[in-house]
């Protein structure tokens, strides 16, 4: 498989976001924190079963320092239809605790430093990064790792080797704002299963359709 050069990047990511930039995340929330919770929550789940779930608990937590007024149990109740629940409450409730008692409220715009908070890795601190404070990251998962394959930007194995693939080989200006359209690209566009290669507009240089 040939590498995609810098140019034909550059159209490839131009086309995902003429198609599909402009719309906004698809997980509900209005305040930072709640983007924090809903991202976490979203973990090998979908935006769909985690806008169902929030909404109750959304209307007690708004920022970090509610979750110092709610229990774990009562948090672990409100997200009990979201896959690995217990755990993801915990991570949610720490959270806010920790934020509250040592950011300030605040949550970090450092990539190191967001991390250090339960729950969140490369990907969650990316997605969140980026909506919150328009930085240049793309949040890899199996689902990017794949667009990223097919098209050719890169030729990795894993999400994280995608991940890091990406750092090294793109530039800022490629990668600013192209988080979500490619999300959007491969949730209505190029599934895992049966993609519509039929209409894509990249069809022709895809190696998954070409090949």
């Amino acid at each position: 498989m040939k590498l995609k050069n810098p140019a034909e990047i550059t159209e490839i990511i131009r086309v995902v976001e003429r198609l599909y930039g402009g719309k906004i995340i698809e997980l509900d929330y209005e305040t930072p924190f709640q983007l924090l919770c809903a991202v976490i929550l979203s973990a090998q789940a979908t935006d769909v079963g985690v806008n169902r779930a929030t909404p109750a608990l959304f209307d007690r937590v708004r920022v970090p320092a509610d979750m110092k007024a709610i229990s774990l149990e009562e948090v672990t109740e409100s997200v009990r239809s979201i896959n690995y629940f217990r755990n993801k409450a915990r991570f949610i409730w720490n959270c806010g605790r920790i934020l509250a008692d040592e950011f300030g409220g605040t949550i970090p715009n450092d990539l190191t430093l967001i991390q250090t908070l339960p729950g969140v890795g490369i990907k969650t601190a990316k997605v969140v990064l980026s909506v919150l404070y328009g930085r240049a990251f793309v949040g890899v998962d199996t689902h990017v790792h794949r667009v990223c394959n097919r098209l050719g930007i890169v030729r990795t194995k894993t999400p994280e080797l995608t991940d890091r693939a990406i750092e090294r080989k793109l530039t800022t200006e490629q990668k600013q704002g192209m988080h979500h359209p490619f999300v959007l690209f491969w949730r209505y566009q190029c599934t895992a299963r049966a993609p519509k290669c039929a209409d894509c507009e990249l069809r022709s240089r895809c190696h998954f359709y070409t090949q």
